[in-house]
């Protein structure tokens, strides 16, 4: 689980949410399988809308273009992404996400990482925080507006109930290049050391180290 700082910058979050004001919402149930269906209570605005899906490949982009998302889940597949929207009284009770899920082409796709990209600064809403269960118990995040949560799709996670404001945010999930976990941690501390090296051979022989495991262990 790590926090991706500045996904969307202040303005690209404010661009971002006056959009969504002019979007169709509908019940979040309407996205949810039968045992989280029973737990959830939100909206969510309307994928099929072309004011959404305009807004859902901005974020994608920004998204792609992070440099921790790139070097740590190495996405290839990207879910539809969601805009959801709480209120008062609102939550998502405790969960786990598919396993699988489809494109955008309506391709099967191994949910790898799931995503929460904030829309919302943390002083407009009270409760909202969303919940991810690990090894060592409950993990609570709260970020600024327009930073994301990356955490394993298959963790344990919740929405707090809302008491106070609206939490706008932005889900979705995606299947990495590299299947294992262990692997892709690997892959990440390597790209960590070569940041940190001067142009040279050592930094060459790291990027032929790097190069050989991703054809390793790649998938399509």
């Amino acid at each position: 689980m790590i926090v991706l700082t500045d996904v969307l910058d202040p303005q690209q979050v404010v661009e971002v949410r006056k959009a969504l004001e002019a979007a169709p919402f509908r019940d979040g149930r309407a996205t949810a399988g039968a045992a989280a269906e029973a737990v959830k209570t939100n909206t969510q605005a309307r994928g099929d809308d072309p004011g959404v899906a305009a807004l859902a490949r901005r974020v994608r982009l920004a998204l792609e273009s992070h440099p921790t998302m790139r070097a740590l889940a190495r996405p290839v597949r990207w879910s539809n992404l969601i805009f959801s929207r709480y209120g008062p009284g609102q939550q998502y009770g405790l969960h786990v996400d598919n396993a699988g899920m489809y494109d955008a082409r309506g391709a099967p796709l191994r949910t790898d990482f799931s995503f929460t990209l904030f829309l919302s600064a943390p002083e407009a809403y009270a409760g909202g925080d969303l919940v991810v269960q690990d090894l060592s118990g409950e993990r609570t995040f709260r970020p600024a507006a327009g930073a994301a949560v990356l955490y394993p799709t298959g963790a344990l996670h919740r929405v707090a109930p809302i008491s106070r404001g609206e939490r706008l945010a932005c889900v979705g999930w995606v299947q990495s290049q590299i299947r294992r976990a262990d692997q892709r941690e690997l892959l990440y501390d390597l790209e960590r050391a070569r940041a940190d090296l001067p142009p040279g051979e050592t930094s060459l022989l790291l990027d032929k180290s790097i190069g050989g495991l991703l054809r390793m262990w790649g998938e399509d």
